[in-house]
């Protein structure tokens, strides 16, 4: 396995389990950028930003984890594809109403691109937020 694909893997469970920009940023570009066509992360544009997201989230969802179901790297390209499952109950304080007690089981793919210097430099996520927000009831 190659070094960078090491990294991608070890930045995707760091993100994942909540570790917040603290956890993740010795993987990342200090300027890594983000992107999502989802609604409920659209604004979001740097990775350190998302990453707090994720921490945030967790609380939410306390019970969150993910169920990785693929990960694939791209030598000439440099890119690693993440592909999960992630599942959580709200039950947690906070999120945009109290807690509902409904659970998500969201498909999402991570598309993360490294830098010559074996750092994560851009992410995109690509997820349905509507359906999850839906099984959650927030929508």
């Amino acid at each position: 396995m190659s070094d960078m694909m090491q990294t991608a893997q070890d930045f995707f469970e760091a993100c994942e389990t909540g570790k917040g920009w603290e956890g993740c940023k010795d993987f990342c570009a200090a300027d890594a950028s983000f992107a999502a066509q989802s609604g409920a992360i659209a604004d979001i544009n740097t990775l350190e930003g998302y990453c707090n997201w994720m921490q945030g989230l967790l609380g939410i969802l306390p019970d969150g984890r993910y169920e990785l179901k693929g990960f694939a790297w791209d030598e000439a390209r440099k890119v690693a594809l993440g592909y999960a499952v992630f599942h959580g109950t709200h039950t947690g304080e906070g999120g945009p109403m109290p807690a509902t007690g409904k659970a998500t089981a969201s498909d999402y793919v991570y598309s993360i691109e490294m830098n010559g210097d074996g750092k994560v430099a851009h992410m995109v996520k690509i997820w349905n937020d509507g359906h999850a927000l839906a099984e959650l009831g927030w929508a």
